[in-house]
């Protein structure tokens, strides 16, 4: 068993990006600038935007936190997402999910400009990216086919197979794996909650990418031996143990799976450090102008 192992990669491409960021700044005067909304105060969401905001600080990014409570009304939020549109000195806007049940999330994602949508989440840069033409990727798959090919992972001919069929990670990780590029064409399949007798289609993957949202879902007797297993699961469950009140599960048993894996993520130190480096690129190249020009 090898280690996909998600710090090794991101700190070495925030590397890359921070040495392209201070190119940025000393060409252009100004800084690469990221924007995160953050309604309430989900634990997750706190963590997740506080990692962001910090990562960009990191690479020579600047970074604004816009708050609101829970009860603010969604004319307010879309009225603060047109505004952020029209700043010229914004590159990328992310409103962090969930939002509260009285706001539509798609309507607000649909608002989001497309080319600050540096969370890939729009619907433009969603059929754009179908038709492999230039988009920003959502973050966690265009993280994971950085991981992959990091670290030369073969995807070409293999079958893949995809747990999750979500807009965030499932749908668009499939297409990314088919499509005629590298990390990619692979023969893919994707599988879900409704999905009868999953373990007949997790035998057969040489690739499995598992975002399903359920604690070790994905046990040993599921793969077969040499398999590359990809796990985005995080499942948060309160620990008195842990300094942060808190311990994180994948959706993959990693003891029981792991020695069955040719190359597996852990859980925490995988997949969701290399989110944030998709979100860093893609602020980058909206900064550079290289996906909208």
């Amino acid at each position: 068993m090898n280690l996909l192992d998600g710090k090794y990669v991101s700190e070495k491409l925030k590397g890359e990006i921070a040495e392209q960021a201070a190119a940025y700044l000393a060409q252009t005067g100004r800084k690469p600038h990221l924007v995160a909304v953050l309604v309430g105060h989900d634990g997750g969401s706190e963590t997740y935007v506080a990692s962001k905001m910090k990562n960009c600080e990191k690479v020579g990014f600047k970074s604004s936190l816009v708050r609101y409570e829970a009860d603010v009304t969604e004319e307010e939020l879309l009225a603060k997402v047109a505004e952020l549109n029209a700043d010229a000195d914004i590159d990328g806007i992310i409103v962090q999910l969930p939002l509260p049940k009285h706001i539509d999330p798609e309507k607000v994602t649909e608002r989001i400009d497309h080319r600050k949508d540096v969370d890939g989440f729009h619907p433009v840069n969603l059929g754009r990216m179908q038709r492999n033409l230039p988009s920003f990727i959502p973050a966690t798959p265009y993280g994971i086919t950085l991981m992959l090919k990091e670290y030369g992972i073969e995807t070409a001919g293999k079958h893949c197979v995809v747990i999750g069929r979500s807009n965030i990670v499932g749908s668009p990780m499939s297409i990314l794996m088919a499509r005629n590029t590298t990390p990619g064409n692979c023969t893919v399949t994707i599988c879900h909650s409704r999905t009868p007798d999953i373990k007949k289609f997790t035998l057969d993957a040489d690739i499995l990418i598992v975002a399903i949202g359920k604690k070790n879902f994905v046990t040993a007797d599921m793969v077969k031996d040499g398999v590359v297993v990809i796990d985005v699961g995080m499942n948060r469950e309160t620990s008195a143990t842990n300094k942060s009140g808190y311990k994180l599960y994948g959706d993959v048993d990693f003891d029981g799976v792991a020695p069955k894996a040719s190359w597996i993520t852990p859980v925490p130190g995988g997949v969701g450090l290399m989110t944030i480096i998709g979100l860093l690129k893609n602020t980058l190249a909206s900064a550079n102008k290289e996906v909208y020009s």
